[in-house]
């Protein structure tokens, strides 16, 4: 068995409710979206075995709060990915999964191993894709399982209704779990700041606990 990954490094977490934590990043290979705000692009990859990987890891010598599994998308990998996990666990790893939160039946298989879910809500007004409102219904059943929080990336084409329903969906799934509003590093700040003040309002109003992050790893210049 062997993964497709784009790049291993460590830094601190850029993103959501972690920020600022130190992580290694294992960043797979390969996604099955395309959002329009897409700020990965991967143009190549290596090949690894599990334990070849693994040996890799433990080479980071300092003190991290967890390993970040990135992408991409790692679910695409799942196989590869749970062989992974295993062995991160078994090295006193603690295992951070980043996802776009669409594979739910990939998330099944490797759920037991993971200890927290970084789950993307893609609003199709933000992505510019068709709704994955059930795909993220199905995966939040399983999510739920273990600690997880949502990340919505909120730009100027992002709808009120889209935020709405989003919301409906995590009270009803995932009750308790936390929404990370996070702007478009694309667009200009001053222009969002009307829109996020009024969705973390609508956030408020619909009894969901809401924190507006940027992706700080962007302005301090670490990747």
């Amino acid at each position: 068995m062997r993964g497709r990954i784009a790049e291993v490094f460590d830094s601190i977490q850029g993103e959501g409710l972690y920020l600022g934590e130190k992580q290694i990043f294992v960043r797979f290979y390969g996604c099955n979206l395309g959002c329009k705000f897409c700020d990965t692009k991967i143009s190549s990859f290596m090949e690894y075995e599990p334990e070849e990987l693994f040996e890799e890891l433990k080479l980071y010598q300092d003190k991290y709060h967890s390993v970040s599994f990135t992408g991409g998308e790692p679910l695409l990998q799942k196989d590869f990915l749970k062989e992974m996990l295993k062995l991160t666990r078994k090295g006193n790893f603690r295992n951070y999964l980043e996802t776009n939160g669409t594979l739910y039946e990939e998330l099944k298989e490797i759920i037991d191993y993971v200890d927290i879910i970084a789950m993307d809500l893609k609003l199709p007004s933000s992505t510019g894709l068709n709704g994955f409102w059930e795909e993220h219904r199905l995966f939040l059943e399983t999510a739920s399982q273990r600690e997880v929080f949502l990340k919505a990336v909120i730009s100027r084409d992002t709808q009120e209704e889209d935020l709405r329903r989003g919301l409906r969906l995590m009270r009803e799934t995932a009750q308790g779990a936390v929404l990370v509003l996070q702007p478009d590093s694309n667009e200009d700040k001053a222009h969002l700041r009307d829109k996020l003040a009024k969705f973390k309002e609508l956030c408020r109003e619909e009894r969901v606990t809401v924190c507006l992050v940027n992706q700080i790893h962007k302005v301090i210049g670490v990747r």
